[in-house]
């Protein structure tokens, strides 16, 4: 199968393979995109937590970005894990000069495990100039709270702080509702024009690492190869309960989700 389109990956490395530049570039190429990557922190960890986080120097973050783009120019940019204000700063320069319009952010702030991931200069960088160059961001509960200090309690609030994320400048909202406490998760997606509220029942089990990752991973496939981006948003939604319907059960802890989910070999070639 030849690729449909070029995402580059802006992230962290998970050693285990269930999140971070891993879990990208499995989604990516499993949705059939070409992923390129520019990787901005190096991780130990497994399924039951984080060991260590070394961070890239910050100017081969910025080559990683630039002479790859030099080179092969992505149809969508996904940007993960960013640890720290430089590198916020780093990646900001590189994108001023590589000019790609749909830029996907997951602002990813805490490991599965607990691990805080970014600090808190970054957080304010994140919030005051880097939201505002994105296409989409893809917070969960959590994150958005911390985004936009307000208590996230129901589907309203879940609203209300969307709509603050909105005026920070990004063009469009998914608001993650994996954290509910609840039979049924909503996920909120909002712009200036309309507001979508993705219903599924709640799948119960401890193997979700690297789901955000994963989301914002496939939405950004499905963007790239033409979709609008709700319809973008639907799809990964989809993928992703797919693919922790798989309940793998790798490891002690909160284990990974199934990337390859989306696809059915022949049973001759197995």
């Amino acid at each position: 199968m030849k690729p449909r389109s070029k995402i580059l990956i802006i992230a962290g490395s998970d050693s285990s393979g269930g999140a971070g530049i891993q879990a990208d570039i499995k989604t990516v190429t499993a949705l059939g995109g070409y992923a390129m990557s520019a990787i901005t922190a190096i991780t130990a960890q497994n399924t039951t937590g984080v060991n260590s986080v070394i961070p890239v120097p910050i100017k081969d973050i910025e080559k990683q970005i630039l002479f790859t783009c030099k080179d092969i120019k992505p149809d969508v940019i996904k940007i993960g894990m960013l640890y720290s204000d430089k590198v916020i700063s780093s990646v900001i320069k590189a994108l001023n000069i590589i000019k790609v319009r749909k830029i996907i952010l997951d602002p990813v702030m805490v490991a599965k495990s607990g691990t805080k991931l970014i600090n808190q200069s970054a957080i304010e960088s994140l919030k005051n100039r880097l939201i505002k160059k994105t296409y989409l961001i893809t917070p969960n509960i959590p994150e958005a709270e911390v985004l936009t200090n307000k208590k996230i309690r129901s589907t309203e609030e879940m609203i209300d702080a969307a709509s603050t994320l909105l005026n920070l400048g990004a063009k469009n909202i998914l608001l993650k509702g994996g954290h509910q406490n609840s039979y049924l998760i909503k996920d909120i997606f909002l712009n200036k024009t309309e507001i979508k509220v993705f219903k599924n029942k709640k799948i119960q089990t401890k193997n979700t690492h690297g789901t955000g990752c994963t989301l914002s991973s496939a939405v950004a496939t499905f963007l790239s190869c033409g979709k609008p981006i709700k319809k973008s948003c639907e799809l990964g939604i989809k993928y992703v309960n797919q693919a922790i319907k798989s309940n793998l059960n790798y490891g002690k802890g909160h284990g990974p989700i199934n990337h390859l989910n989306s696809i059915n070999l022949k049973r001759r070639y197995l």
